[in-house]
Formats: structure tokens, sequence, C-alpha cells
């Protein structure tokens, strides 16, 4: 591609928000750096990580890529909005660090997007990866169906609050190009680890359209250090934080006139997110912060597994041991089903 074909490009702008994961890192700069599409910048926007990734973004040698790092750790929220409201592009895409691109990945979603200035976000389908890069069609192919991309067509969506929000369809972490004009990045920043299901809610807010292109342009890792595996997997820190972000979000949703048809998913998923903080403050030993929260819930959904816990804060210590086991096995075997949003 010529340079002068790349001028008339618009300008997009890659955040790949960071923290210690500097292999992983190296391969996601590297996915977008083979792009066929060429007129972007990088933005790594690091978390203060023990390990500063100054030394690999310089090997690159490419001027197109520039590195912002927070001089505290400052969470997931403020540090990708910082790294958007950064951003000079006339459209941002975000990709975690542990994920990739394939090449042709912006090719294909730039074009819907200047085609139709009424189109607020373009996403794509995604294959899941394992730790070593290598695909499980399997998952793969559930998680498509879990989604329900498998239902959706090559076309503008419009609006898309309920493939968006109810059905998770768009995955804005690793999957999706924005318009970033349409997007306030400030109310980013006290969202948490679900950053990209409430940047969703504030695409679709909008009231413009959503386009989705109908084939897998990225590979979502699915590993052990994961947000997604750490908060299912018994995680009490990675829980809590999971359950102060669901609670922020459906909180949002529920006061949302636009969204009153959706109000008893919202209300259960609220309900789950009160339980998933519950039982993560249980988890950290603080018994008597948790129980308002499992209160909650079953004031807005009944749950066996909500009671379970409830009944680990409630029963003497001496006699709930024995069952708090059990609880726990039950209460992990049940958050292990799929914790994250994509």
């Amino acid at each position: 591609m010529s340079n002068h074909q790349e001028a008339q490009e618009p300008l997009v702008s890659v955040i790949i928000p960071t923290y210690n994961r500097l292999i992983y890192l190296k391969q996601a700069v590297e996915s977008v750096l083979q792009q066929t599409y060429k007129n972007f910048e990088i933005i790594v926007s690091d978390d203060c990580s023990p390990e500063n990734p100054q030394a690999m973004i310089e090997s690159f040698q490419d001027t197109r890529i520039q590195l912002r790092r927070n001089s505290k750790n400052l969470g997931n929220g403020p540090n990708v909005a910082g790294a958007f409201k950064q951003a000079q592009g006339k459209y941002v895409a975000s990709l975690n660090d542990d994920d990739l691109w394939n090449p042709d990945f912006l090719e294909k979603l730039v074009p819907p997007l200047e085609a139709n200035p009424n189109v607020v976000v373009a996403f794509c389908d995604h294959y899941i990866i394992d730790a070593d890069g290598v695909i499980n069609y399997g998952t793969t192919e559930a998680h498509t169906r879990l989604w329900k991309r498998d239902q959706l067509k090559a076309e503008v969506y419009q609006p898309f609050c309920t493939i968006g929000l109810v059905d998770q369809a768009v995955s804005p972490a690793s999957s999706a190009l924005i318009r970033r004009d349409k997007v306030n990045w400030d109310e980013l920043l006290s969202v948490g680890v679900y950053w990209d299901y409430y940047l969703t809610y504030l695409a679709c807010r909008s009231g413009d359209g959503a386009y989705y292109y109908p084939e897998r342009l990225t590979r979502y890792r699915v590993h052990e250090l994961s947000e997604t595996h750490m908060s299912g997997s018994g995680n009490a820190k990675a829980q809590i934080r999971k359950g102060k972000s669901g609670i922020f979000c459906y909180e949002h949703f529920l006061a949302d006139a636009q969204l009153q048809k959706h109000r008893s998913y919202f209300t259960q998923k609220l309900a789950q997110a009160n339980t998933t903080l519950g039982i993560g403050l249980i988890r950290d030993g603080r018994l008597a912060e948790a129980r308002p929260y499992l209160f909650r819930a079953l004031s807005q959904n009944f749950s066996l597994r909500t009671v379970a816990a409830l009944m680990v804060t409630v029963i003497p210590q001496q006699l709930a041991n024995p069952f708090e086991i059990s609880s726990r096995r039950k209460i992990i075997q049940q958050t292990k089903v799929h914790s994250k949003l994509h």
C-alpha cells in the first residue's frame, strides 16, 4: 500500500491495556503491526507493571507505538479511559494484552464505519485460544452460540441494546472498532473490570447502529492468569472486582429509561453480581461485609447459591466449617461455567 493511500485512510487508534504480561503483550503488538491496514497508532497503556515494558516497546523501532505508564496502579477503568482519551484516531479499538488480531481485522471493519455515519461500532466473532495460542475449535463454536453471534447476519443493527447488553454479542475489549467521538470516555473511569461491557452500553446509548462482520477476525486467549479464570476459580480479590463492577453496570442499566423492557433481565444479573461480591468477601474472610450483599441479592432474585453463601455467614463458625467446604465446592462449580462477559 502506498503512502498516498495510507494518507487517505482514517487514522485508527489501537489501545492495548496491559499489566505485567510482557510475552503476551509483545505478541499482541506484533498482531497489530501485521495489519494489512496501515494507518494506525498504538497506545500501550501500562498500569504500573513491576516490569516496565519500555525496552520491549522500543525494540520494535516503530514510531506508531507509544507507551503511557501510570505512576501507580489505577485499575482497569482508569487505565483504559486514560488511553482512549489520549487517542487521536477517528476510530478506536482495544486489544487485550493477551489477545490477538488476524492481519485483516482493521481492513474489514473500517469500511462499514466509513460507509455509514450512523454506525457507531463494527464488530466480529473471535476464536478461543489457549495459553500457547492454539485454537480450541469446540470451545470457539460454543462461545459463538452462547453469545448468539451464530444468529447474526452481515448487516447494521439499530438500535443494538439487545444484542449488545442482553445477548452480549459485542466484545469491545478485542473484537470491535468504535467511532471515537460518540463516546464520553470519562464514564469508563469508575466501572472496573467490566469496562468493555459498559463501553458497549455507552456506544448503544448513542442511538446509532452496530455493524456485524460475520467472520472470526480475532483470537481471545483463555489462561490461568486471566481475569476470567481467576474470578471463576475462587480467587477472592477477582470475585470482589467482578461483583463490584457488575453492580455498577446493572444499577446504571436499570436506571436508564431506554432499557426498561429488559428490566427483569438486569434485575436478575444485579442479584448475581451482589452474590458474586458476597462470595468474594466470604472468601476474603469478611463475613459481616458479605451479608448485606447476599440479603440484597435475595430481595432481587431467589437463588440457592445465594442462600448457601448467606448460611456460611450466619452459622457459628465452629459448626460452619464442614458446611462451608461443601458450599464453596458447589459455588466454585457454578461460577466456573462461564464468568467473563466475552
